[in-house]
């Protein structure tokens, strides 16, 4: 028997990438967690773990080639020993792994009697959630998806102190779900029946009382514009077939937002409300707002404005690297002076994000899609992006923020103007 891997949903509303290389080939034996395929998505390259063990049957794909989610990117085998594949979907055929569209629904499952999945044990695959089994402090169950984890946190306990229904007691979102719903049905002291108390802790905490400050005390506009990206798209092309390198439009987006700041150096600053002054950094630190497995953090690329975009490139991805596990050295998380919002993975078009504060002005990456697009008097399909750019109206008025986004865009439309600021 051989089971499928799904290209996952990659987080953030990705919904395709494009196959770099792959790290396995026929005929291989792979591991559970082996990394089998790196990909790239419109965030970063990254390599996909195989949810199950066994023998490597077939590609589904080839380098270059572009998968949506839920597509099969390879299948495995069982080995003479009868390697373990996990069973980590939920009733629903929700898969409770990190990346949700690991493994096949439980609707096209064999069924099976004893399964041995990651973590060894066998279990009763008939086993459900129960909702009535309170969380246990002396109880350790495994939890692999970081999801999980945030969910049970969010609402005041441990999901590895409840008793997980997968394979070898792993726990799952719907067990975590399961519990929650027992949470609202039972007493709650004074909270009114149904109510869900969550604690506001850790970075939620940091994130909250920052958002709430930077509201409270900066008086904020927001300008933006449609793009023609297609001169991006075709530069980061180029650039990956020249180099042999892989190339994010994040750096890219990076390298023109460092030359935009030494064209408009105000926007590179802070406002010190005690002394009534506008301080303008000397150095760019430039900070990429970055959803993790702990919530939303701005890893900084310390002084910027001295590296060369091969340099960029490669502080982008460590900060990329981190933002997988969410762990960050404490000097990258500290004196950013401006923030890259690459917020086009969720699959919306614009926001009017909130300042990074004390920073004056943060500029937003919306989708890059397919719109009909005017080129030389001719309707033609091109890929168009939204920017937009928030900034502190103590700090400058509208003319300002305007030509720092219009020049953004001409570096969008036209990357080789850039030249001329390298």
């Amino acid at each position: 028997m051989s089971v499928q891997f799904l290209l996952p949903d990659l987080g953030e509303g990705l919904t395709e990438a494009e196959i770099v290389g792959w790290l396995v080939a026929p005929g291989d034996t792979v591991a559970v967690d082996q990394p089998v395929v790196e990909v790239e998505s419109a965030k970063s390259v990254v390599e996909l773990p195989s949810p199950f063990a066994g023998v490597v049957e077939s590609l589904h794909a080839s380098a270059g080639q572009t998968v949506r989610a839920g597509e099969p990117l390879l299948s495995i085998g069982e080995t003479q020993s009868d390697a373990a594949v996990p069973d980590a979907a939920d009733e629903s055929g929700e898969s409770g792994a990190v990346l949700i569209g690991y493994g096949v629904p439980e609707r096209g499952r064999a069924v099976r009697a004893t399964p041995r999945g990651r973590f060894g044990a066998r279990v009763d695959t008939d086993r459900r959630p129960d909702a009535s089994a309170a969380p246990s402090p002396t109880r350790h169950s495994p939890v692999v998806s970081p999801l999980v984890r945030k969910l049970a946190k969010e609402h005041g306990f441990n999901a590895s102190d409840l008793a997980g229904s997968g394979t070898g007691s792993l726990v799952l979102r719907s067990d975590v779900q399961a519990h929650i719903a027992s949470l609202a049905d039972a007493p709650a002291g004074s909270a009114a029946a149904g109510e869900v108390r969550i604690p506001i802790t850790g970075v939620r905490k940091l994130v909250a009382e920052k958002m709430a400050l930077s509201r409270r005390e900066i008086p904020e506009a927001t300008i933006w514009l449609d793009v023609d990206a297609t001169g991006l798209i075709e530069a980061k092309d180029y650039l990956q077939r020249s180099t042999g390198d892989r190339w994010s439009v994040n750096t890219l987006l990076a390298r023109f937002v460092v030359a935009g700041l030494k064209r408009y150096p105000i926007l590179n600053s802070s406002v010190d409300t005690a002394a009534g002054e506008i301080v303008k950094h000397s150095r760019i630190n430039l900070g990429l707002a970055a959803q993790t497995p702990h919530g939303l953090m701005v890893p900084v690329v310390q002084d910027a404005g001295t590296l060369s975009t091969e340099a960029l490139r490669s502080r982008i991805g460590e900060l990329v690297e981190g933002a997988g596990t969410g762990s960050f050295p404490a000097e990258q998380l500290r004196g950013g002076t401006f923030t890259l919002n690459n917020y086009g993975g969720f699959g919306v078009d614009g926001s009017a994000a909130v300042i990074n504060h004390p920073e004056v002005a943060i500029l937003g990456i919306g989708r890059i899609i397919d719109r009909p697009w005017v080129v030389d008097g001719q309707l033609a399909v091109r890929k168009v992006v939204v920017l937009s750019l928030v900034f502190d109206h103590r700090v400058c008025d509208g003319d300002i923020p305007s030509l720092f986004l219009g020049f953004i865009a001409r570096c969008i439309e036209n990357p080789i103007a850039l030249l001329p600021e390298l």
